[in-house]
């Protein structure tokens, strides 16, 4: 039952001004397609809405500490799962452009994003070398990342063919453009 004073009740009408904005925050944050913007807001939604949870269930302020870092680690956890998939899903447009290419050959790449994280990239990619074997096909690349109004970054991966597909097969494709979220 849910007296006035009930935990339930506590939870609900306290989330709903804190976990509104929070809500509203990650929205805006994730249209600008900004990644440091996004994972500080990310952190900052989540302080909220664990406060809003913390000050709901307890005041007792060691628990609410534990529950407001349990949420913000969540919170965090999740965006780099989503950021992770993402530079997987540009690896592969990478690859799957590269794979069909001779030596010396140049094709266009270039990624769309069904949420927008992080914006949508384009550039080219050429095939430096092959290397492996007849019964491991793989190629060393280079590849740009072309922004309208900047020079071209450019990057060495290689990449192999798993039965039809190609796949990126480079441990570490670059700390500076991937981070440490590969």
């Amino acid at each position: 039952m849910n007296t006035p004073d009930s935990a339930a009740t506590r939870i609900a009408s306290g989330l709903r001004g804190p976990a509104a904005l929070a809500a509203a925050l990650a929205l805006c944050l994730s249209a600008t397609g900004c990644s440091s913007l996004l994972s500080e807001g990310t952190a900052a939604g989540a302080g909220i809405a664990g406060a809003a949870v913390a000050g709901a269930v307890t005041d007792n302020a060691a628990v609410a500490t534990g529950i407001g870092l349990g949420v913000q680690a969540g919170a965090r956890a999740a965006l780099q799962y989503s950021q992770r998939r993402i530079h997987a899903a540009a690896q592969d447009r990478i690859a799957q452009a590269a794979g069909p290419l001779a030596v010396d050959a140049v094709a266009n790449w270039k990624t769309d994003h069904a949420v927008p994280l992080e914006p949508a990239e384009q550039g080219r990619v050429t095939v430096s070398r092959e290397i492996g074997g007849k019964s491991l096909p793989c190629k060393e690349i280079v590849f740009s990342v072309d922004e309208p109004g900047k020079p071209s970054a450019f990057y060495i991966a290689a990449i192999c063919r798993d039965g039809q597909a190609w796949k990126w097969a480079s441990a570490e494709p670059a700390t500076e453009r991937w981070g440490s979220l590969q």
